[in-house]
């Protein structure tokens, strides 16, 4: 049984009166984990919660596989609940499987072969068994022994109640039972928040190895670097949202000359506007109409001018019609690359001042961020 691929078409969605996904569409096929990657505020987290199913779009729609899995911000179980509890929630469908198989297998061996209704039986069988083995529900429990011990949760007692846990601790449990039950496909938001570097590597290694879709939003290079195949880039750009093939290094390359092309057009294009600009108010200027004829020109004046008027007049129908056609389709300008610059930075550090501190920083609030 084929893995189902994970489809989003001309997705929009506005918050706060602001449109933050604006036609966005991505078809994420089994084997492929596609990062998304931006500044904050682009839409990352909007665009996994719309394909996650926890958020509609003001328009577009979105196929997913039935048994999607979304690591959330929040645990959707209460203080009280344990961690044997969200194992035995994860490990649930590969123990389904294995007790249907097992009761089919039962229901099989009373049933003769010419009985009706065995040819039914062997294919409900062999349906289950398939997705059995896609699921590896035979190793289930001791994947989620390995998981535990890889993301620093395998010496929790699984008696502990996620009350006692802390935020951090909760969010690894989190990614623990997601990657226990290895659904087709896997949403993550910033899934490196609270691991350390081991723990990182684990997850890398864990994603490498799934069969189906990942969509991850991520701003850990390296991580994107050493699990993606595929980036998509929500940065405001001349055709809006732009997938690149490979990983983050592959992407920067990309990204730098994609914006060397925009600054390049929009250059062009000013450039062309200025001197339409130009052009059909000077044009329009040497058509007036009250500029008399000079004296070589008197004998032939009716006819050449007549004709000279009407080829400039021509041409400053046709430098208006192009300045008003492409000043309605000119490209954006590309917006300012942030820049950190001080000239305290700049100033030369004493030699005995060499090994201290660049830059400190004391009390830095920004709402909403830090």
């Amino acid at each position: 049984m084929p893995q189902p691929p994970l489809l989003a078409h001309d997705l929009v969605r506005t918050l706060d009166g602001r449109r933050v996904l604006d036609g966005v569409s991505l078809t994420a096929s089994p084997g492929h984990r596609i990062g998304l990657i931006g500044e904050n505020g682009v839409g990352k987290s909007t665009l996994l919660r719309l394909l996650a199913g926890t958020d509609e779009p003001d328009a577009g729609d979105v196929v997913r596989p039935c048994d999607l899995g979304f690591l959330h911000q929040e645990m959707p179980y209460d203080s009280g609940s344990t961690i044997a509890a969200v194992l035995d929630d994860a490990l649930r469908e590969a123990r389904e499987d294995l007790a249907e198989l097992e009761r089919l297998a039962e229901r099989l061996a009373r049933t003769a072969e010419d009985a009706p209704g065995y040819a039914d039986l062997l294919d409900a069988y062999g349906g289950r068994l398939e997705r059995a083995q896609e699921r590896e529900a035979w190793d289930a429990d001791r994947r989620a022994v390995l998981v535990l011990d890889g993301l620093g949760l395998g010496a929790f007692g699984h008696e502990r109640t996620l009350g006692s846990l802390s935020g951090g601790q909760r969010g690894r449990l989190a990614l623990a039972a997601l990657l226990v039950r290895q659904p087709s496909a896997l949403l993550l938001d910033e899934p490196t928040n609270h691991l350390d570097d081991d723990a990182a590597a684990f997850l890398e290694e864990r994603l490498r190895a799934l069969p189906g879709v990942v969509v991850l939003a991520s701003h850990d290079r390296a991580f994107l670097d050493a699990v993606c195949t595929d980036l998509v880039d929500l940065d405001p750009a001349v055709d809006g949202p732009v997938r690149h093939g490979g990983n983050y290094s592959d992407y920067l390359a990309g990204k730098r000359a994609a914006r060397e092309r925009w600054e390049r057009r929009w250059a062009e294009e000013q450039e062309e506007l200025q001197a339409l600009r130009v052009s059909a108010g000077v044009t329009a200027h040497r058509v007036a109409p009250d500029r008399g004829p000079r004296d070589n020109e008197k004998m032939g004046y009716g006819h050449r001018a007549g004709r000279v008027q009407s080829q400039i007049s021509r041409r400053v129908r046709q430098a208006v019609r192009r300045l008003e056609e492409l000043e309605r389709s000119q490209v954006a300008a590309p917006p300012r690359p942030l820049r950190f610059g001080s000239t305290a930075l700049a100033a030369p550090v004493a030699e005995e001042e060499g090994d201290g501190p660049l830059v400190s920083l004391d009390g830095v609030r920004v709402p909403g961020r830090l």
